[in-house]
């Protein structure tokens, strides 16, 4: 995401201006935008006009609205970011007070006013707008005849293709349709992979299946690289590693960023430090449990008592309407960070985040046992 100009202070009012450039830039202006805030953008609207012959004609105008934020919905298939809300800018098509829905797309600006830049909207900014953020990691996760490719980036794991392909018995008269079919499978994933992994970016591709599948799609992916001249497959061969999956589907992403062969490749990634904390936390729960707490009411009591080493939460508990519910987690994270504890907010579109968040999206590991927390009721 590009800033293009920003006027305001920490914990002040004030505006900033905007552009998409990414589809992770949605997701960053979907945890950027709260309720409350004001937000101007070029829209499309239908509007009515009388004909020459009496009846009434719609036609699309482009206006440039300011609304009050009402309620804000991300659409993460269609990548389109949809903010509610009342105008407040005198228009010849929409009334003051009128509602109206603004979609923000990519390469498309906004300008954003806010009564209060806090921590967590600083925190925002700077990760969206950092060039580094992107992607870095890619998983195939495959079986015979189906295979996902996700994109893992800081905030978001995104599926980029679903491939999926009727494969034969590998028994008796049917083995020479078998070898055809898998090949041609095999030919699909590698398209996949060619046209979504860009190795500027991405760091490491894992490559995960149960069984030989793996083995069977590597060798066919060096094979054809040399036959055809893939320069990207060849140049990027030692950051393409295989790992083990349970299958082909998306809940066996989470195994295979636990397995430590991955972790130690992936070690930088965003991705790879929330796995290893979430791991920490519930080591830390089974071994030595007067060590880790997790919802609301236990976490602040640890927190008041200084007791915390790491902090784990969801971003999804800040986008709680109420405002004061989400200055209480900005406060908390800031008072954890100012006695030297580690936060780790954890993405809600994260297979990490989705797990932290069954365990009521807060969870902390501290410095020292506090087993009178398991009498105080949640």
């Amino acid at each position: 995401m590009k800033l293009v100009h920003r006027n305001f202070a920490r914990n002040g009012p004030g505006s900033a201006k905007f552009l998409p450039e990414e589809e992770d830039d949605l997701w960053h202006a979907y945890n950027l935008i709260a309720v409350g805030d004001t937000l101007q953008a070029v829209t499309v609207r239908k509007v009515l006009r009388d004909s020459a012959s009496g009846g009434r004609d719609a036609e699309r105008v482009k206006l440039k609205l300011e609304i009050v934020v009402e309620s804000v919905d991300y659409d993460k298939e269609g990548n389109v970011l949809r903010v509610r809300g009342k105008n407040i800018t005198e228009n010849d098509h929409v009334k003051i007070g009128q509602f109206h829905t603004l979609e923000l797309e990519l390469k498309r600006p906004f300008v954003l006013r806010k009564e209060n830049w806090d921590w967590l909207a600083l925190d925002t900014i700077q990760q969206a707008c950092d060039p580094t953020a992107s992607a870095d990691l890619a998983v195939i996760l495959m079986q015979e005849g189906l295979a996902h490719l996700f994109l893992i980036g800081r905030s978001i794991t995104a599926t980029r293709a679903r491939i999926e392909t009727s494969i034969p018995r590998k028994h008796g008269p049917a083995i020479a349709g078998y070898e055809s079919a898998l090949k041609k499978f095999f030919e699909h994933v590698l398209q996949a992979l060619l046209k979504h992994i860009d190795f500027e970016v991405v760091q490491c591709v894992v490559i995960a299946s149960p069984g030989f599948t793996k083995d069977q799609f590597r060798d066919y992916m060096h094979l054809e690289a040399a036959r055809r001249d893939l320069r990207v497959i060849i140049e990027n061969k030692s950051r393409i590693i295989l790992a083990h999956a349970p299958s082909g589907y998306k809940h066996s992403l989470k195994e295979v960023l636990d397995s430590p062969s991955v972790m130690s490749l992936i070690k930088d990634t965003k991705a790879a430090q929330e796995v290893q904390a979430l791991k920490e936390f519930f080591a830390m729960l089974t071994n030595d449990s007067a060590r880790a707490c997790y919802g609301p009411k236990h976490v602040e009591i640890a927190n008041d008592r200084l007791a915390i080493q790491t902090l784990l939460m969801t971003d999804s508990l800040f986008r709680n309407t109420d405002i004061a519910t989400r200055k209480k987690y900005v406060n908390l994270v800031e008072s954890v960070k100012k006695f030297g504890g580690i936060v780790h907010i954890f993405s809600s579109m994260h297979v990490s985040g989705e797990q932290l968040a069954q365990l009521t999206g807060i969870a902390a590991i501290l410095r020292f046992p506090l087993p009178d927390l398991e009498d105080i009721e949640m």
